[in-house]
């Protein structure tokens, strides 16, 4: 496998935690095949100035969170930004859309800063292409007339934003003033303000003829806005991750119903043709999708978000508007154990690779899956994070590590109670929810 040593570091590292590595992903992607083709479909008529919309439908253990950077590292590869925001009650409950965008611009990511904070880089790379774009007409830098030229062209390409939110141009231009004067700080509490910061000091927003913070409608208007810097600067697009959105099903009733008018209210705007460029991802469980508690509650909803599910997933159409995941089977969690074995072994050499391919073979990957599904009762469900975390953590480092550990005579397979906890597993009866 193709991989630097960092690289190899960091997604081994990740597995070891038990989370999901942050990139990497189509090596260690078992069962995602089938959906290759519609995201791909999706993620270029994106970047074409489309929309989209989708719903990803799984139980815990069935890899959304998986899913879901393995489509947002596709989508980055292919030149568009993403964000994945976690929706919470408390600290980004769905129905505040001012919180939303914030969030979201705090993880904005592109191929070039993957890992968040990437919209000032976005904001110049964009000035940049204007600037280009003034030169290209013939306008020489040194020309007095070249800044009001790249300002006029600005509000030019801004003109559908400002007509619904003058603040989103008024602040780029007093951000690019601010960077030419050396202003730094000026510059940096404006782009704060631009991704959605509440609490920028008067001093700074005076300048630029802003006052108080973004509520719900302005971040609807800077989303178009930030659509529109971001294929400016030859970004595309943006797929922007609504993950967790089955919490709703736990909040009060009137937030419950706000929060899933807001949902329905961004895919109205999305048939609209309001955000051209976005693609839109939520994930839930079918308890959201089809409980009482969830999307059926606001039934112009329900019915956006209706697909017919037959009872073989093989024939699932991956281009619908919702698609599910299914459980991991033990084959699948076979395959896994295998990728990450082979990961595992491409940052050895010598003995020490022979050792580990030697001693953690096909055969006793099959053994090892098997000792964990039992362990937790055949729910293959839960298994996929805790087996690999244990393969990597437990088994695979030893085995590198000690020249005389052998996993069938020196490993015995043990699942703690916190590891359970971990896994969301109640155990003890006071953590069963009623």
């Amino acid at each position: 496998m193709n991989l630097s040593p960092l690289r190899r570091r960091a997604v081994l590292d990740a597995l070891r935690r038990g989370t999901v590595p942050g990139h990497a992903l189509d090596l260690l992607a078992v069962g995602l095949q089938r959906f290759e083709g519609a995201v791909d479909e999706e993620l270029g008529a994106v970047a074409q100035g489309s929309a989209v919309f989708k719903a990803i439908r799984g139980e815990y253990g069935t890899g959304k969170t998986f899913f879901v950077r393995w489509l947002q590292e596709r989508a980055r590869q292919r030149g568009l930004a993403t964000a994945e925001v976690q929706i919470s009650e408390r600290e980004t409950p769905l129905y505040r859309l001012e919180t939303v965008y914030r969030r979201a611009m705090d993880r904005l990511s592109t191929e070039a800063q993957p890992a968040g904070g990437a919209l000032p880089g976005v904001v110049e790379q964009w000035f940049f292409a204007l600037e280009s774009d003034v030169i290209a007409d013939g306008t020489d830098e040194a020309d007095p007339a070249f800044e009001a030229r790249v300002t006029a062209l600005m509000e030019k390409r801004l003109g559908t934003i400002s007509a619904t939110a003058p603040q989103f141009a008024a602040v780029l231009r007093a951000w690019r003033r601010a960077r030419a004067e050396g202003d730094e700080a000026t510059a940096q509490g404006l782009l704060a303000w631009l991704g959605g910061q509440p609490n920028v000091g008067s001093s700074i927003t005076r300048g630029a003829g802003i006052k108080g913070d973004m509520d719900h409608f302005g971040a609807l208007a800077f989303l178009g806005g930030v659509l529109q810097v971001l294929q400016g600067s030859g970004h595309g697009g943006l797929v922007l991750v609504l993950d967790e959105v089955e919490t709703l099903q736990r909040v009060r009733s009137d937030v419950r119903e706000k929060s899933l008018n807001a949902l329905r209210q961004l895919m109205d705007e999305l048939d609209a043709g309001r955000y051209p460029g976005l693609y839109l991802l939520i994930t839930g469980t079918s308890a959201f999708f089809d409980g009482p508690h969830g999307v059926q509650r606001l039934a112009p909803l329900a019915q956006r978000l209706d697909t017919d599910f037959g009872t073989d997933a093989r024939f699932d159409n991956p281009r619908a508007v919702q698609v599910r995941l299914t459980p991991f089977g033990p084959d699948r969690l076979v395959e896994v154990g295998q990728r990450v074995r082979d990961l595992f072994v491409g940052g050895l050499e010598g003995e020490a690779a022979a050792r580990v391919t030697a001693r953690c073979d096909d055969a006793w990957l099959g053994s090892f899956a098997g000792a964990v599904t039992g362990t937790l009762g055949a729910r293959v469900g839960l298994a996929p994070r805790i087996f690999v975390k244990k393969l990597v953590a437990d088994v695979l480092d030893r085995v590198e590590q000690f020249a005389d550990f052998d996993p069938r005579r020196d490993y015995a397979m043990m699942i703690r109670a916190a590891e359970m906890a971990e896994l969301g597993e109640a155990v003890d009866p006071d953590d069963v929810e009623l």
